[in-house]
């Protein structure tokens, strides 16, 4: 059985980046392109990114057993459709998702052995820098990021593997390594 690796922290901490660092160092693995209700951002493409759905649809899906997991995250949702997966899996290849801390403990609850990792800033100031930065948020979408973001990083206890994202190389190679190590023993 392929793996599933779910990969979560708070917004802004660099999840996407690192993730696709991942999969240049490890090009088996196949990143799960998730659902969301919000709207594309300038570049974003239908598909690559992410499954745009108006949120009428999106509930469709939810409501017909669709998700492996959703959440409601800054006032939108996002989740990972069942399809995402199984084609994947039933073809014997690793995924990644990239999911918010919701999602990531409805996965440890239907997908007990996906090994989860959770990313974290070095700081919560670090974090605010990185939002503030990315110029895609209002300042009030940031502060509630930030509140959000203080949740998340109290959860950091649950999971077996956290990677904090201080030097992008040096995180990148911590995921790297607890992901090549799953993967090796599954070989």
């Amino acid at each position: 059985m392929a793996k599933v690796f779910v990969i979560t922290g708070p917004s802004g901490v660099g999840k996407g980046t690192l993730i696709r660092a991942l999969v240049d160092r490890i090009p088996s693995l196949d990143l799960a392109v998730s659902a969301t209700t919000r709207a594309p951002r300038p570049g974003e493409q239908e598909g690559v990114a992410y499954h745009f759905l108006a949120r009428d649809e999106f509930e469709r899906r939810v409501a017909a057993g669709e998700f492996v997991e959703w959440a409601e995250y800054s006032g939108n949702r996002y989740g990972t459709l069942r399809s995402e997966l199984d084609r994947r899996l039933e073809d014997g290849v690793p995924v990644v998702l990239e999911i918010e801390l919701q999602g990531a403990r409805q996965v440890r609850e239907k997908m007990p052995a996906a090994v989860q990792v959770f990313i974290a800033p070095p700081s919560r100031e670090t974090l605010r820098t990185r939002l503030v930065g990315r110029g895609t948020d209002t300042p009030e979408q940031v502060k509630r990021r930030l509140e959000t973001a203080d949740a998340e990083l109290a959860a950091q206890p649950e999971f077996k593997h956290v990677v904090v994202n201080d030097r992008l190389e040096d995180a990148v190679d911590a995921l790297a390594g607890i992901v090549g190590g799953e993967l090796a023993e599954t070989a």
